[in-house]
């Protein structure tokens, strides 16, 4: 059985902590590698192998780290192929889920090409008598990222291209249930030209995360996952004097207006809430129609749809929808919330309870659910499901339905389906949420905007990529300048007034 590595130091190294994490083919339930968890010690060896490598590399020119940017895109297209299927393996998803999340980390990588612009001060010439101002932004020095097993690839990229193109060096600890990818991404990043030491990989559990947090050279530390351990990052690593972003859970609402195109609504739909098996934060998992008339057509155009959903293996090639979820503890989970909605009230239309896939019984394959009449008691209405799982929940008039999503604890998306632009205009300014699709299911924002949602799905006044991620990984200074005069009155140069 492969045993994988920690990357530290530009070169594989072996765990030394004696303890391991399985790592699993979902597809089949079979243990396919094993990787070492980290102890604080090799947190510590690493941070200090990074601390040495930043000093350096932080005193190269943006241009040049802008280089190494550009030269890294070049191996993420020449290598996709072979980092989807890697992917794919570890996570279950499709080989086309898996290359949307590789080109939308090379996406940000791409953005962060723009450095030189991006990393420019300010200057003020004249502020006062002989007195110029002027500022600069500098790199914070070592600085990590602890990323979910859900992205990766593209996560990973979303915190370390931006954080080494400002000049610092980054500590990643990937989630210990996919980690081939990321030691990969290491791997072609010095390929591309970046000093050993600048991107460490170094893969663990709680401890290492712990670990991380209390590091007092980290400066810095971003986290995607669920709201409970964003919550904890998030307070352990402000105590500790750091800065810190955090992404938690999602619950991500769209609203179906009466005069909406419910075919487009329905597909949208069906790709948002059952595409990489349910399993992303940006998945919509409540389906808000207005009007019962409006849900019994929705309703009525959804179930064929879901029906004719294809899961399976990624082996089997593009015709697959979805793949299994990422182990059998999150197949239980979902499971559990399906049968507490059952027991709730809801009214299960599709039931994919008892989906089995022939020759992959050991797989972690869960079929597709559809809820209606769900209300906002339920367990499956107030949780992320993280799964493939949609939740239909009907509202009298527009107020109520856009009143469901402002009240709800999580913020990080939601979307309108609407031929009305006053109701589409009205809808958008007033939501309380981050990110907001106007006939777009999963608004997740390119790479020159910024990704990040409100209330209790993050933590920190900074989003991801983007401006704001320039902004995170380094600290503005700012220098006032005075200079003794030697000109003269009439404009004659006094060269004594220099001696």
């Amino acid at each position: 059985m492969e045993e994988l590595t920690h990357y530290i130091g530009g070169e594989h190294v072996k765990g030394s902590s004696g303890r391991f994490a399985d790592v699993f083919n979902p597809a089949t339930g079979e243990v396919q590698a094993k990787v070492p968890l980290a102890s604080s010690d090799e947190i510590s060896q690493a941070v200090e192998i990074a601390s040495k490598a930043q000093i350096v590399w932080g005193a190269v020119n943006p241009q040049r780290r802008a280089r190494v940017m550009m030269k890294f895109v070049d191996l993420l297209n020449r290598d996709m192929d072979k980092l989807a299927e890697t992917l794919s393996r570890e996570h279950g998803k499709t080989i086309p889920d898996a290359k949307g999340d590789v080109q939308r980390g090379l996406e940000v990588v791409e953005y962060c090409i723009g450095a030189p612009q991006l990393l420019k001060g300010e200057y003020t010439d004249g502020a006062g008598p002989g007195i110029d101002m002027y500022s600069m932004r500098q790199a914070l020095g070592v600085t990590a990222g602890i990323t979910p097993f859900n992205f990766p690839a593209m996560i990973p990229m979303w915190m370390f291209a931006p954080a080494i193109a400002c000049g610092n060096a980054f500590i990643l600890k990937p989630s210990e249930r996919d980690p081939s990818v990321p030691l990969m991404l290491a791997e072609l990043l010095e390929e591309a030209g970046l000093p050993k030491g600048i991107l460490q990989v170094v893969n663990g559990d709680k401890q290492a995360v712990d670990a991380i947090l209390d590091n007092q050279v980290i400066q810095s530390i971003g986290f995607v996952g669920s709201t409970p351990i964003a919550e904890y990052i998030y307070g352990r690593g402000c105590s500790n004097g750091k800065r810190v972003q955090c992404f938690g859970g999602a619950k991500n609402h769209m609203i179906i207006m009466p005069d909406a195109d419910m075919d487009q609504a329905a597909d949208a739909l069906v790709g948002a809430g059952y595409g990489a098996a349910g399993e992303r934060c940006m998945a919509i998992s409540v389906a808000v129609p207005v009007g019962d008339e409006t849900a019994d057509k929705l309703i009525e155009k959804l179930i064929p749809r879901i029906e004719k959903l294809k899961v399976g293996p990624y082996t089997a090639g593009d015709d697959i929808d979805y793949g299994p979820v990422v182990t059998a503890a999150a197949k239980q989970n979902i499971l559990g919330l399906v049968k507490s909605g059952v027991e709730q009230g809801a009214e299960l239309v599709v039931d994919g309870r008892n989906f089995n896939l022939q020759g992959y019984e050991d797989g972690f394959f869960v079929g597709a659910h559809l809820f209606d009449r769900v209300t906002p008691d339920m367990d499956i209405y107030k949780m992320e499901i993280f799964g493939p799982v949609l939740s239909t929940v009907r509202a009298a008039s527009y107020e109520e339905a856009i009143g469901l999503a402002m009240d709800h604890e999580y913020g990080n998306g939601t979307a309108i389906f609407t031929r009305d632009g006053d109701a589409a205009r009205d809808f958008a300014h007033r939501i309380n949420i981050g990110m907001v699709g106007i006939n777009v299911p999963i608004p997740v924002p390119l790479a020159y905007h910024t990704f990040g949602g409100w209330k209790k799905s993050v933590f920190g006044d900074l989003n991801q990529h983007g401006p704001d991620a320039f902004k995170f990984y380094t600290r503005t200074k700012t220098i006032t300048s005075r200079w003794p005069s030697g000109i003269k009155e009439g404009g004659e140069f006094n060269f004594k007034a220099m001696d």
